[in-house]
């Protein structure tokens, strides 16, 4: 396992002609000096966070009711928040401000928990990343189809049924990633994370907007205190989708399977832990407000009728190029999301590459690009096409499971308690040495198997949610 730097290794060892060679420009570790502050930090968390699933959180909403439905968003955003101070912690092993660092998440978990664990959370995270890629190529191409449609049904009217596959979509998605996904690492990163993170308030005040605007049209609060009613649906199925609506909120804030790997791209001092619990405190404070925001107008417009996608539900006239607006803004935010989960694993097989072939040239060597009024580019072959590999790879299997995004949320599932609940709760307590059976200790294990019971419960729902996809299943063709 390896981190997210790989690339500024091999940089630094092979590009010895560097002009700035003072002590100014490396770190207490002889690395790169990093230049990440609490902004940059937060505009990636943001990015992570506030992904398209803010849309489903009316649907979501309206499965739970009025009084749940809230409730488990807030208790969500209180527990990440909180064990996400727990991880940042864990960064520096040893002193909080001058121990040695750990550049990744499974570092840490190495140095603080050692075994089996690490080989455990290197499989869960990387499956995770994997999985993510995926499912924002086939979200992506969803958004791209919205717009094509609404833009459809405007010039030729709703009885044209404007038919169209995603494959185009997908393939012009992966396309733009295969460029993009060439930035070295996630310190180069920083201006698409900004521009993700403002895209993502783009479609959701655009959502929330139409949201208020649809309850003021009607001059009602639709939705009851317990969520949508039994006869709409049936009693097992209320179940399910309330276990798929917990899944749903609770991956919506899943962010700590790249937080060590924000938190090594933050200078100091001051120290890196304090830097990401304010954040953390920030970013799950401003995505708390859109969701709440979403979620609760959403369901107030629709009621039991609550669409899995905010924006599909207000057809395609009201208006339709505000729509188009906010669709794009998803595709653009998507582009840099997929950048940002996609880097620490291509810096764990590079770095793994790096390590296993040192005398490679084809793995090691950069050759200068002149790029005119820009600094030149290190282009890296081996980098080159292994992400290619990859990003065609996501894509090839996105036409191949247009309905991936219920096996992402069953990925999400089996992820959420071991990456932002279990690894940071036991690595906490280890590298603080909390006594067994301590008040401390139980309420954190109280909080643990709780998370435990919840990420079991979404998982059977993602399960079910799969069981029915695959009866009406067709390989390499969807069509909306």
């Amino acid at each position: 396992m390896a981190g997210v730097t790989a690339a500024k290794n091999q940089h630094q060892v092979f590009d010895v002609s560097l002009p700035e060679s003072g002590p100014k420009c490396f770190d207490d570790d002889g690395r790169l000096k990093r230049t990440g502050t609490l902004w940059t930090a937060s505009a990636h968390i943001i990015t992570a966070v506030i992904g398209s699933g803010v849309l489903s959180l009316a649907w979501a909403t309206a499965q739970l009711g009025w009084i749940a439905g809230p409730s488990v968003m807030f208790l969500f955003s209180f527990v990440t928040y909180y064990t996400s101070t727990l991880l940042a912690a864990c960064y520096r092993s040893g002193d909080p401000v001058t121990g040695k660092r750990n550049y990744t998440y499974v570092d840490a978990v190495r140095s603080n928990l050692g075994g089996f664990q690490v080989k455990i959370c290197g499989l869960v995270q990387y499956l995770n990343l994997f999985g993510v890629a995926i499912g924002y190529t086939i979200a992506s191409s969803i958004s791209m189809m919205a717009i094509e449609r609404s833009n459809c049904f405007h010039s030729k009217g709703d009885k044209n049924p404007c038919h169209m596959n995603s494959n185009p979509y997908m393939i012009a998605f992966g396309i733009v990633e295969i460029v993009l996904s060439q930035i070295p690492d996630f310190d180069q990163l920083w201006w698409l994370s900004i521009v993700a993170a403002v895209m993502s308030f783009t479609y959701s005040t655009i959502g929330l907007g139409l949201g208020i605007a649809k309850v003021a049209e009607t001059g009602k609060f639709r939705g009851s205190l317990t969520g949508i009613s039994i006869g709409t649906v049936s009693e097992t199925q209320k179940i399910w989708r309330s276990f798929q609506a917990l899944g749903d909120i609770a991956f919506a804030y899943s962010y700590s399977i790249i937080l060590i790997e924000i938190q090594d791209t933050v200078k100091s001092p001051p120290s890196e832990s304090k830097t990401m619990k304010k954040a953390s405190l920030i970013s799950v404070g401003v995505t708390t407000l859109f969701y709440m925001l979403c979620g609760c107008f959403g369901y107030a417009a629709f009621g039991d009728l609550s669409p899995g996608n905010l924006l599909t539900g207000f057809g395609f006239y009201n208006p339709y190029w505000l729509l188009d607006i906010a669709n794009a803004a998803i595709v653009i935010h998507l582009v840099g999301a997929y950048q940002v989960f996609c880097q620490p694993l291509f810096a764990f097989i590079e770095k793994q590459a790096h390590q296993r072939f040192p005398d490679s040239e084809f793995i090691t060597k950069d050759i200068k690009v002149p790029i005119p009024g820009f600094k030149c580019y290190n282009l890296n072959l081996f980098r080159l096409v292994w992400r290619t590999i990859f990003v065609i790879l996501t894509t090839v299997i996105s036409m191949l499971l247009p309905f991936f995004n219920d096996v992402v949320g069953l990925l999400g599932a089996l992820g959420f308690w071991p990456l932002t609940v279990y690894f940071p709760v036991e690595m906490y307590i280890a590298q603080k040495k909390i006594p067994k059976w301590s008040t401390k200790w139980l309420c954190l294990q109280i909080l643990s198997v709780a998370c435990l019971i919840i990420t079991i419960a979404a998982a059977a729902g993602s399960i079910a949610g799969v069981v029915t996809d695959l009866k009406s299943y067709k390989p390499f063709s969807t069509s909306y």
